[in-house]
């Protein structure tokens, strides 16, 4: 099973860094909230100094929006959709120990998480410009097709497992209750991508190991070492 992004969008969005995690054994009766509230408390205090629409990072996304021809404040990518909900309501409503945790450090780092339920997926999975001809199975059941030239995550059945990027994930693999094995997906394009997204997996990788007797694995992708690549023993390799 692997995880990569086309050539094409190596090629169109060339400051991108995308951080993985693979992790199975998790289960759903962890408590992460009191480490979750840490950053939470994070993201506050940016919050304190400006709204998320300044920061670095949601401005680099909103950028790469206008460029995928979507209106930034009609589509926004989960990060920022993430941070104004937590603003205006001081709080994330709770969901699994995990999603919770990704949350969180999504909201303090300003940047994009994804959490996908590995067992959902046709591997490989793919970062690319849909077809227009695969299926995206909304969170209240209904099934639509991307545009053509809508930036995917597909698999090798032709189901999009997120649409426009980073602003929707699928109801398909959302995780649930029963998931044990998922796949963390980290995408940012600012500046400081490169540190910040190697800060942000190594924390997150840490903070799963810290709440569940799991050795997560992961990886920062480059153009020149795109594809994750791991097994059901957790032995991960890049190529």
């Amino acid at each position: 099973m692997h995880f990569q992004h086309s050539a094409d969008i190596w090629r169109d969005f060339p400051t991108l860094v995308p951080g993985v995690i693979y992790a199975d054994g998790i289960t759903s009766d962890a408590e992460t909230q009191a480490r979750a509230g840490m950053f939470a408390a994070i993201a506050q205090a940016r919050l304190a100094a400006g709204p998320e629409a300044e920061l670095a990072e949601i401005q680099a996304w909103r950028r790469a929006f206008a460029r995928m021809g979507l209106k930034p404040t009609q589509y926004r990518c989960a990060a920022e959709s993430l941070l104004r909900r937590f603003r205006k309501e001081g709080s994330l409503p709770r969901l699994h120990p995990l999603v919770d945790l990704c949350n969180a450090v999504s909201l303090a780092f300003a940047i994009p998480v994804a959490v996908l339920d590995v067992d959902t997926i046709a591997w490989p999975l793919e970062v690319r410009y849909a077809a227009g001809d695969e299926d995206y199975l909304t969170f209240g059941g209904d099934t639509e097709h991307p545009a053509p030239g809508e930036v995917i995550f597909a698999d090798q059945a032709g189901q999009a497992h997120a649409r426009r990027w980073t602003n929707r994930q699928s109801g398909r693999s959302a995780v649930r209750e029963a998931t044990t094995a998922m796949l963390i997906v980290a995408e940012a394009l600012h500046g400081n991508a490169p540190r910040d997204v190697r800060e942000l997996t190594a924390t997150l990788a840490a903070e799963i190991a810290a709440s569940w007797p799991v050795t997560p694995e992961s990886a920062v992708l480059t153009p020149a070492a795109p594809r994750f690549t791991w097994s059901p023993s957790m032995k991960t390799r890049l190529g």
